[in-house]
């Protein structure tokens, strides 16, 4: 995992493409993983840039290993 960081009990990264048609290839693809993984993170989109945030709400909004999974498989994307 690079360039997470823990802000305010989530885990963070905002991720940057070339455009946003690049963006949002990364969204449909990263969704469709989410979905398998049933762990659906907090993220908005301007542009070229996906602010991602992850926290574990069935264990009272802190970071588990669930959110360090989702965290590695989408850097991999």
């Amino acid at each position: 995992m690079k360039n997470w960081e823990i802000i305010d009990n989530k885990l963070c990264k905002t991720f940057v493409f070339k455009d946003f048609t690049a963006a949002m290839s990364w969204m449909v693809r990263a969704g469709f993983m989410i979905e398998k993984l049933n762990h659906h993170p907090e993220w908005t989109n301007v542009y070229n840039k996906i602010e991602v945030k992850l926290t574990t709400h069935d264990a009272g909004n802190r970071v588990t290993d669930k959110d360090y999974e989702l965290a590695a498989a989408l850097d991999q994307l």
